[in-house]
């Protein structure tokens, strides 16, 4: 795994006016240094302006330019001990774990384990009989298989009551009509997928898909010689937190990692030709669009937007009505990407942590943005956007 460098950098002026310098203000070639110093400038700004107006108490913040990886650390993990960020601080990233889940999926389909064809009950004997029937996997994975909610009921929370939640749910739509985005639904996914390859969910992933991604700091759970680096949550109300354990939590939203491992993720997604051939097959899987909601595309995990795309365009495909209210959906045959160039994006969130990633594989380009604040959606969406369009530039792309 290549060296990460971390940036020391101050303020400058406002990062309209700075964009418009860093990208005239060195050639196209620049060093993995020049590039760092050029983008570490409205990285800063950026990043110190939104944790002032949104009160976030710590923050990593990962920027990839053509293979070059730059991590810059803010504020505290720990308020009540006053321990720094830093490069080995563990953050939760909540829905960003649905990329992973997606992947491990992907996996199972590119080893012959399943075909996103399969029905759910295909996979889970106890499912025969039930609405799952006529629901396939590929419904699952991208929250159409017709309004499973948000989240499981308060009281499902056991093995056996997670099986007679799905036995017992009944449709609100038909498959494949409407996107509801959905825990149960993608957590089901994760589930099936790992019933397929005869092995637990955590298992798969701390023992066999994050090792072969070379994420070594990357958990599901925490190792206790770890826990000293696991940051610290911040709720509303500033108290610190962490999150508990819920229904199917490892397959939606289970993931704690470090912002050097969450770039490299995405640094394997934008040029995964050192892989294995299954995990390109499975990470080609996950970046091609199997639904048309609105202005995005849906994939597995990620969501997708033609490039260039515009911050209107983003803010909308990642706001709350998106979350929080059926979309029709279009199933697109053949899946399809939305444009020769792709914005590839997801949003995670626990009830102490936010968390951001968006890359364009077609430009070598992406971001990270981790906080132990639950802050709001739009700010990260405009502060990753921000960022993302500073390494275009710095990278010679108009």
């Amino acid at each position: 795994m290549r060296k990460f460098e971390l940036a020391k950098h101050t303020i400058g002026c406002r990062h309209t006016l700075v964009l418009a310098m860093i990208a005239a203000s060195l050639p196209v070639s620049a060093t993995a240094d020049e590039l760092g110093r050029r983008i570490a400038i409205v990285v800063d700004n950026t990043i110190k302006a939104v944790m002032a107006e949104t009160a976030i108490p710590g923050m990593a913040v990962g920027v990839t330019i053509d293979g070059r990886s730059f991590v810059w650390n803010y504020g505290l993990a720990d308020q009540e001990n006053a321990v720094p960020v830093g490069d080995d601080t563990l953050f939760e990233i909540g829905s960003v774990s649905k990329t992973f889940t997606a992947t491990l999926g992907a996996y199972a389909e590119a080893e012959g384990k399943l075909s996103f064809s399969d029905k759910g009950s295909d996979h889970l004997s106890i499912l025969r009989g039930s609405a799952f029937d006529g629901v396939d996997l590929l419904d699952l994975g991208t929250y159409t298989a017709g309004g499973l909610p948000l989240q499981f009921p308060d009281d499902v929370a056991g093995d056996s009551e997670i099986k007679r939640f799905y036995r017992e749910w009944r449709p609100s739509y038909g498959p494949g009509t409407h996107r509801v985005y959905s825990n149960p639904s993608i957590g089901l996914f994760g589930y099936l997928a790992a019933e397929s390859l005869g092995e637990p969910f955590p298992s798969l992933m701390e023992k066999k898909l994050l090792p072969a991604l070379g994420l070594k700091r990357t958990y599901i759970n925490v190792p206790a010689p770890e826990i000293q680096t696991y940051a610290f949550g911040y709720n509303k109300a500033g108290k610190p937190m962490r999150v508990t354990a819920g229904a199917l939590d490892a397959q939606a939203y289970g993931i704690k990692t470090t912002a050097s491992d969450l770039l490299r993720f995405v640094e394997l997604n934008i040029d995964p030709s050192r892989l294995e051939p299954s995990l390109r097959k499975a990470i080609a899987s996950t970046q091609t669009g199997y639904y048309r909601v609105s202005g995005m595309y849906q994939s597995l995990g990620w969501e997708l937007y033609a490039w260039p795309t515009t911050l209107d365009t983003l803010l909308a495909g990642n706001s709350s009505d998106m979350a929080l209210k059926p979309q029709s959906a279009v199933r697109l045959k053949p899946p399809q990407k939305p444009g020769d160039e792709v914005l590839v994006n997801k949003t995670g969130s626990t009830g102490g942590f936010g968390a951001y990633v968006a890359f364009v594989p077609e430009r070598r380009i992406g971001v990270v943005l981790m906080a132990n604040r639950n802050f709001p959606i739009a700010a990260r969406i405009k502060s990753a956007f921000t960022i993302l369009k500073s390494a275009e530039a710095v990278h010679g792309h108009p």
